[in-house]
């Protein structure tokens, strides 16, 4: 049990961590064991991403004047959130993990502004990272101009069929 300071404690640390993390992700964990838990946290751990075991009636407090409020109702039974800069990574890992254990349900979250229902949760784990679009920005990019060209001709001649009033 914790005692009134230890609590207020939680809730600074907590309201600071809802406030200053552009991702914030919530599951239920119950029935995944502790080596389970233990393997979640070092894969987020690996990417720079905090997994807390949240205390609910507490964590609601905190949640209240902070921009995650909108996520109070998530917060029932064995609940653990995932704080983060990268929402796409942070929902990969643990979209990832649950699809290999059934006892890891993502609930929803915060990404920026935009609450994330667990459809939009997996919606941003499908998302590219800011490092493969930039990959494949530069693929693109690296095609030959001459490739380009034939497009553009294949595309004009195809107007000049479709539209030869116009040639």
């Amino acid at each position: 049990m914790m005692n009134k300071e230890q609590k207020k404690n939680y809730i600074s640390e907590m309201k600071t961590q809802f406030q200053n993390n552009e991702a914030v992700l919530v599951t239920h964990y119950q029935g995944l064991s502790m080596p389970q838990l233990d393997e979640l946290r070092a894969q987020m751990r690996e990417h720079g991403i905090k997994f807390k075991i949240t205390k609910n009636r507490i964590t609601k407090l905190a949640l209240e004047k902070t921009k995650c409020k909108d996520l109070a109702n998530l917060f029932t039974g064995a609940t653990a959130v995932a704080f983060s800069d990268d929402a796409i990574i942070s929902a990969r890992i643990l979209s990832k993990f649950a699809k290999t254990n059934e006892n890891l349900k993502l609930l929803g979250g915060i990404m920026g502004s935009d609450i994330l229902d667990q459809a939009g949760v997996q919606k941003v784990a499908n998302l590219p990272t800011l490092n493969e679009a930039r990959a494949n920005i530069v693929g693109i990019l690296a095609t030959p101009a001459s490739k380009f060209v034939s497009i553009l001709l294949a595309r004009s001649e195809k107007m000049s069929i479709l539209y030869p009033e116009n040639s």
